[in-house]
């Protein structure tokens, strides 16, 4: 056989049923005939976000795979890439390459190199008898520790030889780490002392499996918990410990206990400082739970520090505490006092009946019309991301799917075809504004093309609202931020159905129309004509 069918065997052997790619690349037909769907994008970067909701829903335990040409198609990849690395999903992207004595020869793009900096790990699949070695190498790493893109370039005159006998593959296991028993003694007895316990708990909970352990821990030491967004849903937001998950935007508990919080402990989350995510007060006292080491003093000088996979880590602790919870202080009560004076404050936008559409109330009647056990819903980055996150209520591991230390406009389309192909028995959402559609829109297609029936709900306002204050004079001489467009009509022809609403009592009719749509396996958009929003849930 050819090794471009060993690879292909590889792939049948991980479990992998998707090839999200986008051609000229031979892997292609050898993995049809292996029995794996081949799902073509119409742009890198989706095809990447298409691999990345493969991932990220099922916590790993699928690997979403992105392959495509040689030359452009790689180039193009590159944003998808960096997506992913900033975010720490476990994505395997197999690019063409140029023949091996090609590389380094310039204009050829050195793939490797070039993805360095944006690939937890990369190599080049130079000899046809490396075939097992480097596949092996490249699940080791999507599956052990701080996870994140890997990289195998297929150079042609390599996928086109003959591979050198049979192939001996085996699946490697993931790898976890345990904490050290000391750490783990001085952490509980500094946590039974802590006069205001805050955890912020990030997405490493939901790597490790580790919601369970995590209201463990809360409970015992009445912690309130606080997600990061990629984090949100690490913990059940309706629980009476949860604050919500925080971007820039976050729901006022978030604001009101990181103020407080003596110590804030970090757990399965790396504390980088972003634009993008909760602020973090300098000066506190913080106790880490990381299973990266260069995560510790990062940011934050570290009081305390535990180094290992966040469910062995989380078991170790609750162990250690044992029956000694610390002395309850109403941690409870404080949380749900803040947050009905947060509700009730919001309520106006909430419930608007104004004309054109307020995106909270189409938000909040989103979240009260569909069943959030069986929801997979996310957002993409700028007014979307700001005005969901603090204000849907994630109630399962990974029914919530955030995204954003980068925050590429149009991700979240990706995101959700991914999501649905893996778990095509959930309803699957994704709220995105003019801008982004403007980005990803054409990709439409490849859900109506390849039966993924998700639902898109696009904020179409007419203006690019978050850069409102970057461009006065431009705006004012050229309407430089002004934007437009029916959506509906475009997804119409690229083969979804849609409609378009102007009043908010119309959304709920259309929402009922589309998951019935959707249940059928074809591609819904609901598009809202919405309001210029600059009210945005910051304390």
């Amino acid at each position: 056989m050819k090794v471009v069918d060993a690879v292909a065997q590889v792939l049948k052997a991980e479990g992998v049923e998707h090839l999200v790619c986008y051609p000229r690349q031979s892997l292609i037909d050898a993995c049809a005939a292996a029995g794996i769907r081949p799902i073509i994008c119409r742009q890198e970067r989706v095809g990447a976000g298409i691999a990345d909701g493969i991932s990220r829903s099922t916590n790993g335990r699928t690997i979403g795979v992105f392959s495509m040409q040689s030359g452009p198609g790689v180039e193009n990849a590159f944003p998808g890439a960096a997506q992913l690395y900033g975010d720490n999903v476990p994505v395997l992207l197999l690019p063409g390459g140029a023949a091996v004595g090609r590389s380094h020869t310039p204009p050829t793009f050195n793939v490797v190199d070039n993805f360095r900096n944006v690939t937890k790990w990369g190599a080049s699949l130079n000899q046809p008898q490396r075939t097992a070695e480097l596949f092996r190498r490249a699940f080791t790493q999507l599956r052990t520790g701080k996870l994140g893109p890997v990289l195998i370039e297929l150079p042609a005159d390599t996928t086109e030889a003959e591979h050198p006998g049979a192939l001996d593959y085996t699946p490697p296991k993931p790898v976890r780490t345990g904490p050290d028993p000391a750490d783990i003694r001085a952490v509980a007895k500094l946590l039974l002392e802590a006069p205001c316990p805050v955890i912020h708990a990030g997405q490493g909970v939901l790597y490790a499996g580790a919601t369970a352990d995590l209201v463990k821990l809360a409970e015992l030491l009445g912690a309130p918990v606080l997600t990061t967004n990629t984090g949100k849903s690490a913990f059940p937001e309706t629980h009476p410990l949860a604050l919500g998950a925080a971007v820039v935007s976050a729901p006022k508990g978030v604001f009101h206990f990181l103020k407080k919080a003596d110590p804030l402990i970090a757990i399965g989350a790396s504390l980088s400082r972003t634009p993008w995510g909760p602020r973090v007060p300098n000066g506190k006292r913080i106790i880490h739970l990381t299973n990266d080491p260069t995560d510790i003093n990062k940011e934050f000088p570290t009081e305390a520090a535990v180094l290992g996979d966040a469910k062995l880590v989380l078991e170790a602790l609750v162990a250690e505490i044992g029956p000694r919870k610390r002395k309850a202080d109403g941690a409870a009560a404080e949380v749900r006092a803040v947050k009905e004076e947060w509700l009730k404050e919001w309520a106006p936008e909430l419930t608007s009946s104004e004309v054109p559409i307020n995106q909270y109330r189409v938000i909040r009647d989103l979240m009260g019309a569909v069943d959030r056990e069986n929801t997979i819903i996310t957002h993409d980055s700028g007014g979307p991301r700001e005005q969901l996150v603090p204000f849907w209520e994630s109630v399962a591991p990974r029914g919530y799917l955030g995204w954003g230390k980068s925050t590429q406009l149009g991700h979240g389309l990706g995101l959700i075809m991914g999501a649905k192909l893996a778990n095509p028995g959930k309803l699957g959402i994704n709220l995105m504004g003019d801008a982004s559609i403007g980005m990803v829109g054409m990709d439409i297609e490849t859900a109506a093309r390849n039966s993924i029936g998700i639902l898109t709900i696009v904020f179409n306002n007419g203006v690019m609202a978050g850069e409102r204050d970057s461009m006065p004079r431009a705006i004012e001489k050229h309407n430089a931020l002004d934007l437009g467009g029916n959506y509906a009509d475009v997804a119409r022809a690229l083969g979804a159905w849609a409609k378009r609403i102007d009043t908010p009592d119309a959304f709920l009719p259309a929402l009922r129309q589309a998951i019935e749509v959707t249940q059928s396996r074809e591609p819904a958009l609901i598009e809202c004509v919405a309001k210029e929003c600059y009210h945005f849930s910051r304390y």
